[in-house]
């Protein structure tokens, strides 16, 4: 459980209300376009890990990993645009940052910001209590792989000024005030610190703890 912030009465914002309740429509089961292109990526993916694996990473091209996905290297590239690091990672640098921004802004009413943020990133990667079998080969190839948490660190990193903005707004603070650009800096390196760490999941209990408990309420308030 994270800590309540200090109180800073001129930052509280009104209590979050909830959505009006709407009647749940099933999600639309994704198209054969949409099955195809996730079973390319998940090919390139897989290939990717396989080879780093057994040959090192630097011993493999990226020409390799497409062959041995059967691609060709520009279908490759469309797929992971971000080059031969992003290869192991199977979503996008735009996804995450997508993905940060919805847990701040989609939060559930009664959650504060840093609470929100607590739990989107504790269901991801690092921090995961019982990661699947790809994702622990992910995390063992980038603890032993400077390139990969380089690559690692910058997915992060990047999304430091959309999740600053979505911060500013939903905690009501001014535009021009640096209280959620340093927030944003600082979650955004935790994965990089819990890399060398022995525990990912009590580094990330840990630091969001002592955030909670030295920012302004506005952040960490459950109206």
């Amino acid at each position: 459980m994270l800590a309540d912030g200090w109180p800073a009465p001129e930052l509280r914002r009104p209590p979050r209300e909830a959505p009006p309740a709407e009647a749940a429509s099933p999600a639309r089961p994704p198209g054969l376009r949409e099955r195809k292109k996730a079973e390319t990526r998940a090919a390139i993916n897989r290939a990717a890990l396989d080879l780093f694996e057994q040959h090192g990473y630097d011993a493999v091209g990226v020409r390799e990993v497409a062959d041995a996905a059967g691609v060709s290297l520009a279908t490759l590239f469309s797929y992971f645009p971000d080059g031969k690091a992003s290869l192991v990672f199977p979503g996008g640098r735009a996804d995450h940052v997508a993905a940060l921004v919805r847990a701040v802004r989609e939060r559930p009413v009664g959650h504060g910001v840093l609470r929100a943020l607590h739990d989107h990133m504790a269901s991801r990667g690092p921090f995961e209590r019982n990661p699947d079998p790809d994702v622990r080969r992910t995390l063992e190839l980038v603890r032993a792989t400077p390139d990969l948490a380089d690559h690692a660190l910058r997915t992060w990193t990047v999304a430091e000024d959309d999740l600053a903005a979505a911060v500013t707004e939903e905690a009501g603070l001014p535009a021009d005030d640096l209280t959620a650009r340093l927030l944003a800096r600082y979650v955004l390196q935790i994965p990089d610190l819990a890399r060398t760490e022995p525990d990912a999941r009590r580094t990330l209990d840990v630091v969001l703890g002592l955030l909670a408990r030295g920012w302004p309420a506005c952040l960490t308030e459950t109206g």
